[in-house]
């Protein structure tokens, strides 16, 4: 009998495979692996933030109202003695104040003030002299606003400001000295232990006339880990031979009226702020904990900069507080994908990390930690080699099992209920892939051992089949189970997968399925009934059809023993109504039993083949923009898919219907009602024109309203430039002409103000049950729209308030110059004419049924 060589046997498959790993352990797949378990965890775990943490919000409202970024340093004053005045405990300002404001006015001053010096000394001394040397002293002071800043930083003695070093080992010896108020911050008290604090090669800090003036300035790098995420705080940075502390550390240290001198470093190990002790790794970083929001209230109050600087919000509230000032504004400032959140803005993030300091709550990697890593790995690896390929293909799946819960669990145990991070993933990922490995290598034995390779290959394919049925991919999943001999548990899992096709709608594959079972047994549970059923649907059904077919959805979605269709991963329970596109069903998500409304649209039956594939991307890409909108009167947008060629979009369920009853003369409303639906619906547009996403279709039917709960949303964004520039098989241009502004309907670029004339169009309608313009023909009533007024609505409606038919026609206006240049300003108009107009009397609103 002829030996098998070694390298044949399982456990040198086994051995290789642990080797090859264990290389592999500290790259950059099992390290990205290592983070995504870690963010899992972090998760998991819950805490609450500090409550003395405020932040204020250099945010888009704020620069709408103050300007521009970078704001003038007085507005920074402003704030600083605002704080001041309220007693705040601490003040962090993250903004970079690198380089001094120099004003084209205030250097024309400067230039001016000298010369006057020289008037003075060449023996000028008339009256208007000293006057204008007056006024130049004073135009100096006013716009100096760094020295205001000083002054205000001064006062307050409570502001710590952020350098920013670049990262990397230095060279030789720094070109220059620090200045001394740069230098008072570092470190005096480092010991090593075995670590090192990340090196700096060169630093930026704050101009002098301010640095001199904050109580403490800190550094605010991040260090982004290998999948770009930011995990851990470096709370220590080396530049040459000084050490310097993190802005979050400095901002603990002055809450607790301590200084760079009460923080004591060792190096790779911990640092302690008076009787705080925070473990950190080699390079002296903290792993934050990152506080989770609490419902719709984020982990840390958040107030609006203008709000603080106006007195809407009282500075009284920061009294005793840290305040964190930064950005967060679009396109100022770089987001930072955190454990909780793929874009925090850097403010909050030092927000979690001063929490994290304060109450001691961090992740933790301890000293064993990493033997106890090697040592998980080395357990897993003797299991791979001398324990599984004693065992049978079924009890070693489920001794793997058995090994990956335990690692898992283990890794989620010490992190949420010690918060120890131990890293256990390359070991479960060895585990994984060896046992994948050597499962597939008995598929490869010889003769001798074929009967024992074919069981097991026939288990293989039934767990291959199991997982792919679980992921969706139905035809593979049948694919694996033909491959197994037919037996009764088979014979569940294949009833189970053609019901996964029932519920995909695939009659023709589920018939397929229940076919392929009859052959071995066709008394299997209702087997005929099924294969009866599947073929008649097969025949009958289509899901979002039209034309002779369009019943068949009722079919589906009524038939008591037939399986609920599905959308992606949502339940369709029922037709709600049907538009020029495609059906809108009722659904729901199984996972978190939430209820939806999803709008479909069969695209692929609208649009020819060579325009489809753009038609799509621009669906899903209008969707995705049309998601990210997150505004109380804008319907929300959960998700969007594609199923055999019907597109969907899955939104928030509305109660109440659209306003085009409300547009008929006899279901007209309330003025004063009417203009409140229309400015809320004005704002939902300014903020959906700042976040660059135009409507392109307002009108009454994109406009839900639920007189119960008075709730406005607008519906239906992007959806409009889906198909722009392209017809439907009927030759009809999508969108609806009467509502379109002058330079829509002549294919202009459009922005925002194309939204507000028709909703100015929508106004006018409801306001008197009326088209502001109306034609014989498509071309009659293009060129009315482009060239004539709108037919006075005074006529219509004798009783409008001045106030509103300006409004109307403000809004009307063919120039877009001329016509409101966003819905917070027609907004306005529409509140201060509501309450300014006395309210005429109006019949009650007939027929308006609020619940689909």
């Amino acid at each position: 009998m002829r030996k098998t060589g070694f390298w044949k046997a399982d456990w040198f498959l086994g051995l290789v495979v642990s080797l090859v790993m264990l290389a592999l352990a500290g790259g950059d797949a099992v390290q990205s692996l290592e983070r995504k378990a870690y963010d899992w965890g972090v998760q998991a775990s819950s805490r609450e933030p500090l409550a003395r943490i405020a932040v204020i919000a250099i945010d888009d409202a704020s620069i709408a109202n103050l300007g521009r970024w970078p704001w003038p340093r007085d507005l920074h004053a402003k704030m600083a003695d605002l704080l001041a005045g309220a007693k705040a405990k601490v003040v962090a300002n993250t903004a970079l104040f690198f380089e001094p404001q120099i004003d084209p006015g205030y250097a024309y001053v400067t230039k001016l003030a000298g010369l006057h010096e020289q008037a003075l000394a060449a023996g000028g001394d008339s009256p208007p002299l000293a006057e204008m040397g007056a006024l130049l002293k004073e135009a100096e002071a006013r716009l100096n606003n760094d020295r205001s800043f000083a002054e205000s930083l001064k006062r307050a003695n409570s502001v710590v400001m952020p350098m920013l070093f670049r990262l990397g080992d230095p060279k030789g010896r720094p070109d220059h000295p620090l200045p001394e108020y740069v230098a008072r911050n570092r470190l005096p008290q480092v010991g090593e232990a075995g670590g090192d604090a990340l090196p700096a090669a060169s630093v930026q800090y704050p101009i002098e006339a301010l640095g001199t003036r904050a109580v403490a300035i800190g550094h605010l790098n991040a260090n982004a880990d290998v999948d770009g995420g930011i995990r851990a705080e470096p709370l220590v940075l080396r530049y040459y031979d000084l050490y310097f502390p993190s802005l979050s550390l400095l901002v603990a240290a002055k809450s607790l009226n301590l200084g760079p001198a009460d923080i004591q470093a060792r190096l790779g190990e911990e640092v302690r702020l008076g009787k705080l002790r925070i473990p950190t790794d080699g390079l002296t970083q903290m792993n934050t904990f990152f506080y989770k929001d609490r419902g719709d209230k984020p982990a840390f109050p958040v107030d609006s900069f203008y709000d603080v600087l106006t007195g809407k919000i009282p500075a009284s509230k920061y009294q005793d507080r840290i305040v964190l000032i930064g950005a967060t504004a679009g396109g100022v400032g770089a987001p930072q994908v955190t454990p909780v959140s793929p874009a925090m803005e850097p403010v909050l993030t030092l927000a979690h990390s001063v929490s994290s300091i304060l109450q001691e709550h961090f992740f933790v990697t301890p000293p064993w930690g990493g033997y106890a890593s090697l040592g998980v790995f080395v357990l897993v690896a003797f299991y791979l080699i001398v324990v599984l390929p004693q065992l049978s293909a079924g009890v070693g799946a489920l001794a793997t099992a058995v090994l990956l819960t335990a690692l898992v669990g283990a890794h989620f145990g010490l992190m949420v209920g010690a918060g120890m991070w131990i890293q256990l993933m390359a070991a479960a990922t060895l585990l994984l892939v060896g046992h994948l490995l050597l499962t597939t290598k008995r598929f490869l034995v010889t003769e001798r051992g074929k009967e024992k390779s074919e069981a097991e290959s026939a288990e293989s394919n039934r767990m291959l089949g199991l997982a792919f049925q679980g992921q969706g991919q139905l035809d593979m999943a049948f694919d694996k189970f033909r491959k197994c001999p037919l037996d009764d548990q088979l014979l569940e899992n294949l009833y189970n997968l053609a019901l996964d096709f029932e519920r995909k709608r695939q009659f023709n594959k589920a018939e397929a399925v229940f076919r392929y079972m009859a052959e071995y047994r066709l008394d299997f549970r209702d087997l005929p009934q099924r294969i009866a059923r599947a073929k008649q649907m097969s025949e009958t059904v289509m899901l979002g059809g039209s034309g002779g077919r369009s019943n068949a959805s009722t079919l589906i979605l009524n038939g008591g023993d037939v399986q609920k269709p599905m959308l992606g991963r949502y339940q369709v329970e029922k037709e709600l109504g049907k538009g020029a596109m495609g059906v809108v069903y009722l659904g729901s998500d199984p996972k978190i039993n939430r209820v939806v409304a999803i709008k479909t649209m069969a695209l692929s039956q609208e649009f020819d083949e060579d325009e489809l594939a753009d038609v799509k991307t621009r669906f899903f890409r209008e969707a995705e923009t049309a998601g990210r909108l997150n505004h109380p009167h804008i319907v929300t947008i959960f998700d969007a898919g594609e199923e055999h060629d019907l597109a969907y979009i899955a939104m928030e369920f509305l109660k109440g219907r659209d306003l085009v009853p409300q547009t008929k003369p006899s279901g007209l409303l309330p003025l004063p009602q009417v203009m409140g639906i229309v400015a809320r619906v004005a704002e939902a547009l300014a903020y959906a024109h700042r976040n660059n996403v135009v409507h392109r279709d307002v009108k009454p039917a994109n406009i839900m309203y639920e007189a119960t709960s008075d709730q406005v949303k607008v519906t239906d964004f992007g959806i409009a430039r889906i198909t722009d520039s392209s017809k439907t098989k009927t030759g009809m241009v999508l969108g609806t002409p009467s509502y379109m502004s002058p330079e829509q309907l002549a294919g202009k670029k459009i922005d925002g103000r194309s939204d507000l004339f028709s909703l100015g169009v929508t106004l006018y309608q409801l306001c008197c049950g009326k088209l502001p313009f109306s034609g014989e023909s498509m071309a009659q009533l293009m060129f009315k729209i482009a060239n004539e007024p709108p037919a006075d609505i005074r006529a219509e409606r004798p009783d409008l308030p001045p106030c509103l038919t300006a409004i109307i026609d403000k809004a009307l206006a063919k120039d877009v110059e001329q016509r409101y240049q966003s819905g917070d300003e027609m907004a306005r108009d529409l509140r201060e004419c509501m309450n300014a107009a006395p309210a005429p009397a109006a019949a009650p609103a007939a027929g308006f049924d609020l619940n689909l």
